[in-house]
């Protein structure tokens, strides 16, 4: 599916991800610094270590306070913004681990522990840039003008100064920049990104077009009743930015076990210091008690579950996503590029006096010369089949209804019911008796005359979508909904035999965000969709997966997780690496909780120096981070179709 978001709106509007808070140049500086401050104190441990085995011992400890100094500076400035934001953090035990070893003249255990925490960071941040940067890709495309209609001539201007009344040229291929209607010409548009409906709309001269569907016809003038910011897809944007804001971010994981963990250590610490009059002996505390296992561990899980995710064509945006994913109890479903392809096929043909891949043969070879997105649709399904496509001469087309040519000797008509019965008038009433599924499009044919069949379009309903849903419920999600913007009786025909729970039709976007609100009361709610209309209700929910391969970007931008293939069976995949390795993640934190504990009562009782306290915590670290690696194998059993 194109780009539908783009148009409609200037760079200013463009919706930032539901996962990131607002650009700052502090952020930007500390994006910049990270691998510099895991640098820096590599190369002055190395740089000691060398000159402590080369005779040059006396220069090892300025070598190494050197190192911590720049590591500790940007930890100070970070736990100053974390607790002007109320956020207390394990970075408060490194800083004071840090701080103390540089007091005590303990340097090798300051760059120790200084190098370990830049790690952590690093790692932290890693999945989450990797994400931005496909995001980034995905919404370069965007286009920002339109085709203005001035002083007699045409002129590509900047979105923003299209006013009412103005008469835009939109192009074929082009998404509809501003609300209004058709001024000339006939307008055949798609409307799947705000609608729901896969189906092609034909629009006549006076008829309204909203912002944000695409001219899959030939070029129309339309005459704005709206300016871009008034418009309807900018008005979807903004819905999409006040979910966001009102989205509490959470909070990281090992993080929940600051407060309890940092009153242990300071009591212990200085307890130790109280009882033995030694202040080396609460250092050997603080060091041993600094959470590299948790500062690297979690991450490194992280890391390892959304790489396992995206082997799979699954893009979880860092680690909050991957924690909510394993979470959801509740789902709320679009139904068009989702549970359906989002685009028509054909579901059925019936050949009249022909068999019916002949009847196909003969649609597909004329259509070939139109653009039109069901012509298109007969020419991938004749492809599909392998049939010869013969070239089409004498072609005339009525923008919107359907075209006669001549294929292989014989006059063909390809069309709507009323077209081809109006070009072939003795056949009228031939197509009348037809039954076709709810919501699909019945192209005729006629040849030489004669009717000769009906090919059957419809947006289908993927093949595993059933077995998806199923597999969902197996894995604790006990509450599915369908919201979908197309009619009732669309919506209701397509999702028999599915195991729903409730069925949403005619929906406009804030009311799919009341919808996802709504399904709260159940748990945390996932949202799949793929258009510009579910753009706001991704934002809103607990968790937005969007159909990133063909779907909309505004969805994409506006979503935690985004599957980079078209395929609905992904999802279960996703939510199986996401508990695992979360699983795995929370086993590294007690493992490292438990064995820096045990580690801090034997430093207390005085048998550690801080030295040798960041050694055994470096055990520790190498433990917990390769338990960490599981997460990149086993934990799942969903199979695709199985």
């Amino acid at each position: 599916m194109p780009d539908h978001d783009s148009a409609g709106l200037s760079a200013s509007l463009s919706p930032r991800p539901s996962h990131a808070p607002a650009p700052s140049s502090l952020q930007a500086v500390y994006r910049f610094t990270r691998p510099i401050l895991v640098v820096v104190p590599t190369l002055g441990l190395v740089l000691g270590l060398a000159a402590h085995v080369t005779g040059g011992g006396q220069w090892s400890g300025t070598i190494w306070a050197a190192a911590t100094v720049p590591v500790l500076g940007v930890l100070i400035i970070e736990i100053i913004g974390s607790l002007r934001r109320g956020d207390v953090g394990l970075d408060i035990v490194a800083a004071l681990s840090m701080t103390g070893a540089l007091a005590f003249g303990e340097h090798l255990a300051a760059v120790v522990v200084a190098l370990m925490y830049a790690g952590g960071q690093y790692l932290e941040s890693f999945a989450e840039r990797r994400a931005n940067h496909e995001m980034t890709a995905l919404l370069a495309r965007a286009p920002r003008t339109a085709v203005l209609y001035r002083d007699g001539k045409l002129k590509e201007v900047a979105l923003d100064v299209i006013a009412p009344k103005d008469r835009l040229l939109v192009r074929q291929g082009e998404v509809v920049p501003v609300d209004g209607y058709v001024a000339s010409g006939v307008a055949v548009l798609d409307p799947s990104a705000l609608t729901g409906e896969a189906v092609p709309v034909r629009k006549a001269t006076g008829e309204p077009v909203m912002s944000g569907v695409m001219n899959v016809g030939d070029v129309f003038d339309l005459s704005a009743t709206h300016s871009a910011a008034e418009s309807t897809y900018a008005g979807i944007v903004r819905l999409v930015e006040a979910a966001q804001r009102s989205k509490a971010p959470m909070a990281r994981l090992a993080d929940r076990f600051a407060v309890a963990f940092l009153a242990a250590t300071i009591i212990l610490a200085g307890g130790a210091w109280l009882w033995s009059g030694d202040p080396i002996r609460a250092l050997a505390v603080l060091v041993i008690a600094t959470p590299c296992p948790l500062i690297l561990a979690v991450p490194v899980a992280i890391v390892a579950g959304v790489s396992r995710a995206a082997k799979s064509g699954v893009l979880i945006k860092g680690g909050r996503a991957l924690e909510t994913l394993a979470h959801v109890r509740a789902l709320v479903i679009d139904k068009t590029g989702t549970l359906t392809h989002g685009q028509a096929r054909i579901v059925h043909i019936h050949p009249m006096s022909l068999s019916s891949k002949k009847l196909l043969q003969l649609a597909a070879s004329l259509d070939q010369a139109s653009k039109h997105v069901i012509a298109q649709a007969l020419v991938a399904a004749a492809q599909a089949e392998a049939l010869d496509l013969l070239p089409p001469t004498a072609v005339e087309e009525i923008p919107g209804e359907g075209l006669e040519g001549i294929v292989d000797g014989h006059r063909v008509v390809v069309g709507g019911v009323r077209f081809v019965s109006q070009r072939v008038p003795k056949i009228a009433g031939a197509f009348a008796d037809g039954h076709y599924p709810v919501g699909a499009v019945a192209v005729a044919v006629a040849i030489d005359g004669e009717p000769a069949g009906l090919l059957i379009l419809a947006d289908a309903l993927r093949s595993e979508s059933a077995h998806v849903i199923d597999s969902l419920r197996r894995l604790g999600i006990s509450r599915i909904v369908l919201a979908s913007g197309d009619r009732r009786d669309v919506a209701e025909a397509v999702t028999v035999g599915l195991h729903l729970d409730e069925v949403h039709s005619n929906l406009k976007p804030d009311r799919k965000i009341a919808i996802v609100q709504a399904e709260k009361q159940y748990g945390p709610v996932m949202m799949i969709g793929d258009g510009v209309n579910d753009a706001p209700a991704l934002a809103a929910a607990d968790l937005g997966v969007a159909m990133g391969a063909r779907g909309a970007a505004a969805s994409a931008e506006a979503a935690d997780v985004v599957l980079l293939v078209d395929r609905l069976d992904r999802i279960p995949m996703a939510i199986e690496a996401a508990r695992w390795s979360r699983r795995i993640a929370l086993q590294s934190v007690y493992a490292g909780i438990g064995l820096s504990g045990a580690g801090m009562i034997v430093a207390a009782l005085g048998y550690l120096t801080p030295v040798q306290g960041a050694l055994i915590q470096e055990v520790i670290d190498v433990a917990v981070i390769l338990n960490a690696l599981r997460a990149l194998w086993g934990g799942g059993t969903y199979r695709l179709g199985g």
